[in-house]
């Protein structure tokens, strides 16, 4: 028998080490509770030790399961001789080779079509309003929790309905890797997807939930399931899967043995997550300190290495450097640092200052004196001028020689994407869609292409140094998200997009592109939203009126390269983590596949 407890207490550190995946927030465990790795695999593992008969002890006691097997059979013929349940087709023995493991000797692998009423249905088609009606997306997955009961004065988009029984056991045959699976706490109604099963005699509901979801099962409907977007198990596979028959006794003692050590696999996912959201807490809380820094005078009369005064910003910095190994040691902290470097860049925080560099104010002098020379010329039209910029719009002080300017003053040339539609009778090139931006950067890993009259291609084809807006998309996170073009692409760019060309005389497209992922411009972007029919949207307009910070052309290359080198070394520590994760997930993997060997 394996002591589940010592393996839980002698590995904590490896069941607890590394998190998959975060939760929705409701549910067992809920709020913002991650699900850890190590502790999914415990669960996992504590329903494979149930159906092997290794968790709870047997009692020879015990009444043996080919009794109950006995009883099963004889309400089965009965029920046919009164004519409530047809005769079926016989299921074939199971051979040897067929057990995927040993069981205990007064346990009985049995086929699930031979003990229950597997895929037999029965359709209700008179319902009250106060009905509970129940669609698989109102399971939560792995977790057996019902997010939501809605009655049928509520919801009322079921066709064909499936009735069932409190105590039935309720799967979900689409897509069974979700691992929906529950026990109805009342009489209801069903989609198709979701199979009430009962078994014959005696049995325990949550006995069979937990047998349901145990992994081998889950493989074994894995490997059997049709069909390519939507898998389901077909009702003859299910019927002709292998059940591991407890004694009814057994049964009940499983069921309560899970329960508590469920309850337990609970408690360290909270905990975990407990940690983790201090953790992250603090790590935002000390970053926050460099981009809201202040000189205080008490300050004032020490001096850093330069003579300069020491400002609360160094000091701030010196506290998150000497804890450095601490703080940073999750993907989230990392992904919170590139940001934060993103918006010392734009403060002027990252690279020293040169006093030799033309100051923004002239850079900006040049830029207005060109635009009105293509307007004098025709090239250019005169638009109606934007407002000034206020105090307000000015979210901290610049450094000596920077400017504030709405990216109007650079004389941005903007072009919507082409319709996806295409052109008949036109010709071929690859469209770039939002699917082929991966994490802010072009792919052509998967490109498509789309038919476009050959006369206006020319205006939708990317140069180096372009920056493409993600114009539409139903996530706030990507819209407004500044994409760069790198290098001049033989594609062109659908109307998911806008494409916003200015002078490299006048900004580096890198600096204009790391200033687009900032803070100050995100921030802003998601104030700007228009949404419709659940898509959010951003304009020409919008972004013509964005604020930022115009400096020396010389000091934007220095800024770039030192933001390269920067987010480099992030990478290579964020790899380090995925590393040392996949590490900790193996191990884990390891203990488990020892466990039930």
């Amino acid at each position: 028998m394996t002591d589940i407890a010592n393996l839980l207490t002698e590995h904590m550190a490896i069941w607890t080490a590394a998190e998959s995946e975060k939760k929705s927030g409701r549910g067992r465990a809920s709020g913002n509770a991650g699900i850890v790795y190590g502790v999914k695999k415990l669960r996992e593992l504590i329903l494979e030790l149930a159906v092997r008969g290794k968790l709870a002890a047997q009692d020879a006691d015990d009444e043996p399961a080919s009794q109950l097997l006995k009883r099963i059979q004889a309400e089965k013929a009965i029920l046919i001789a009164e004519g409530k349940l047809k005769k079926e087709k016989s299921l074939a023995p199971i051979g040897e080779d067929e057990k995927p493991f040993e069981l205990p000797n007064d346990w009985e692998w049995v086929r699930l079509g031979f003990i229950t009423n597997f895929g037999l249905t029965e359709k209700l088609y008179k319902i009250t309003n106060d009905t509970w009606v129940l669609d698989l997306e109102d399971i939560e997955k792995d977790t057996s929790v019902i997010l939501q009961k809605n009655r049928f004065s509520e919801k009322q988009s079921l066709s064909d309905k499936n009735s069932f029984k409190k105590g039935d056991v309720l799967y979900g045959k689409l897509r069974p890797y979700l691992n929906k699976v529950v026990v109805a706490d009342e009489d209801g109604v069903c989609t198709t997807e979701i199979l009430p099963i009962r078994c014959y005699g005696d049995f325990d509901n949550k006995y069979f939930m937990y047998a349901l979801k145990a992994p081998h099962f889950i493989a074994y409907v894995n490997a059997r399931s049709y069909g390519m977007k939507m898998p389901r198990l077909g009702t003859d596979d299910g019927r002709n899967s292998l059940f591991p028959l407890a004694p009814i006794a057994e049964q009940h003692r499983i069921v309560a043995k899970v329960d508590e050590l469920m309850a337990l696999c609970d408690q360290l996912e909270q905990q975990h997550s407990t940690a983790q959201e201090a953790h992250e807490t603090l790590v935002s809380q000390l970053l926050a300190t460099l981009t809201h820094p202040t000189v205080r005078p008490e300050l004032v009369e020490g001096r850093g290495s330069t003579g300069s005064p020491r400002t609360e910003f160094e000091e701030n910095w010196q506290r998150i450097y000497a804890h450095f190994d601490v703080l940073f040691t999750t993907e989230a902290s990392i992904d919170a640092l590139k940001q934060t470097l993103l918006q010392l860049a734009v403060m002027g925080k990252l690279v020293p200052q040169n006093p030799n560099d033309e100051p923004a104010s002239e850079l900006l002098k040049r830029i207005q004196a060109e635009k009105a020379k293509l307007i004098a010329e025709g090239k250019l039209k005169k638009e109606k001028p934007l407002a000034p910029i206020t105090e307000d719009e000015k979210p901290f002080e610049l450094p000596k020689g920077w400017e504030w300017a709405r990216i109007s003053y650079l004389n941005p040339e903007f072009q919507n994407g082409v319709s996806s539609r295409g052109d008949a009778g036109g010709v071929s090139i690859i469209v770039l869609r939002l699917a082929d931006i991966n994490d802010r950067e072009i792919s052509l890993e998967d490109p498509r292409e789309l038919s476009i009259s050959s006369d206006v291609i020319d205006r939708y084809r990317l140069n180096a140094g372009d920056i493409l807006i993600v114009r539409v998309n139903g996530s706030a996170d990507l819209v407004g998200g500044f994409v760069l073009s790198d290098r001049e692409i033989n594609a062109i760019y659908c109307d998911h997009f806008i494409r916003m060309r200015i002078s490299h005389n006048y900004i580096n497209p890198n600096f204009l592109s790391l200033v687009g992922d900032s803070s100050l411009v995100r921030e802003r972007i998601k104030e700007m939203f228009i949404t419709t029919a659940g898509q959010k949207t951003v304009n020409q307009n919008h972004i013509s009126s964005l604020v930022i910070p115009l400096i020396p052309l010389t000091e934007q290359h220095r800024i770039v390269a030192k933001v390269d080198e920067l987010m480099a070394l992030c990478d290579q520590l964020k790899a380090c983590i995925q590393q040392a994760n996949q590490q900790q997930q193996a191990i884990a993997d390891a203990l488990v596949a020892q466990a039930v060997a």
